[in-house]
């Protein structure tokens, strides 16, 4: 006879493989009770902790990593508010977002979990390119280097 977890050929033939069938709705029910019943109120720290951990599990992606390094904003109780920076994060979003929403709901244990997502313009800082606007913006940080280009003679025009 074949044990609880591998059936045996013979077992199947014989028609005893009601050991497996039970194991199986049990752990159904089990699933079922933190898919569709469960309803717990989760903190924005809890949500983070399990947005981390879930980070952790696609660390070998970094583009997806990239698209969900900000921790959404919790609306109307079970809703999530993720910011994405771009169309392309937007669809690597929308690819992962049936596991990812999944497995919260199975973490926090709250079936109601959705996750909408919203394009925001990430606002960047003006490059600098030229030798008197990096001087400036490090004047800016630093006063005391005008102090040094004084001393030394310094001159950064062509």
């Amino acid at each position: 006879m074949g044990s609880a977890f591998t059936p045996s050929i013979k077992d199947a033939l014989s028609g005893n493989v009601q050991e497996k069938k039970v194991q199986d709705d049990s752990q159904k029910t089990i699933f079922s009770q933190y898919q569709e019943n469960d309803f717990e109120v989760f903190t924005s720290e809890q949500l983070t902790v399990k947005w981390n951990e879930f980070l952790d599990k696609i660390a070998d992606r970094p583009s997806l990593c990239a698209a969900l390094s900000n921790v959404p904003e919790i609306t109307d109780g079970n809703k999530l508010s993720l910011k994405i920076g771009n169309s392309v994060q937007e669809e690597d979003v929308r690819q992962i977002k049936p596991e990812l929403v999944s497995w919260l709901r199975k973490e926090l244990r709250n079936a109601g979990i959705e996750i909408t997502t919203r394009l925001e313009k990430i606002e960047s800082e003006r490059m600098i390119f030229s030798d008197s606007e990096k001087l400036q913006m490090m004047l800016q940080k630093n006063p005391e280097l005008f102090e040094l280009k004084q001393k030394f003679n310094l001159d950064f025009s062509n």
